[in-house]
């Protein structure tokens, strides 16, 4: 950093070289007004600026982290796969139906949008789907980390009379994806509502 700031996950730095400030952000970085809206929400983020001169590092639970460029674009991800972002992209929480209730975080997730780089964690390296409008995408919640473009998103669900009598293949709900653009997931599962169904 060159006296610019990141947000970052509350706790995250591991190391840093230089002059470095730390301060703690209420509601995820977006002010009083955030905080009661993820109070609300049930989109819980502790995040931290970061200010200073030199190099900061960033860790969380040994994960991987993919750096992603946004270019005026906006970035939906769940609030426990965001690791940090440049100081001048804005953050939010919006609404995402019912994908958000299957992978047990609530019925929202956490926005980026603005022009910088975004840190993403996931459990293993993320593996990046493209959709077109061809190519229509089902991911499993609990691999579901962000999505980017102009993409439609629905909730399947798989459940059949089969499924209750324990002869179902495993994959009760799943979130799918149309339009054009990117989906992360990780090669590993969260535990969710529906994974036991």
């Amino acid at each position: 950093m060159t006296g610019d700031a990141v947000k970052a996950k509350n706790g995250s730095m591991v190391a840093y070289e230089g002059q470095m400030a730390f301060k703690k952000m209420t509601g995820g970085g977006e002010g009083l007004r955030g905080m009661v809206t993820r109070r609300l929400t049930g989109e819980q983020m502790e995040v931290m600026e970061v200010k200073g001169q030199g190099t900061c590092f960033f860790a969380d639970r040994a994960s991987d982290i993919t750096v992603l460029g946004l270019t005026g674009d906006k970035l939906w991800v769940e609030a426990s796969n965001l690791l940090c972002a440049d100081g001048g992209l804005r953050t939010g929480t919006t609404f995402t139906g019912l994908r958000g209730g299957a992978s047990g975080n609530g019925l929202f997730t956490t926005t980026v949008e603005g022009s910088g780089q975004v840190a993403v964690m996931s459990d293993g390296p993320a593996v990046v789907l493209r959709v077109t409008p061809q190519y229509p995408l089902s991911v499993d919640p609990g691999a579901y980390i962000a999505h980017q473009g102009n993409l439609q998103q629905s909730f399947q669900s798989g459940v059949t009379f089969r499924t209750f009598m324990g002869e179902g293949g495993g994959e009760a709900f799943q979130i799918r994806f149309e339009g054009d653009g990117l989906v992360y997931v990780q090669p590993s599962e969260r535990n969710t509502i529906g994974g036991d169904v």
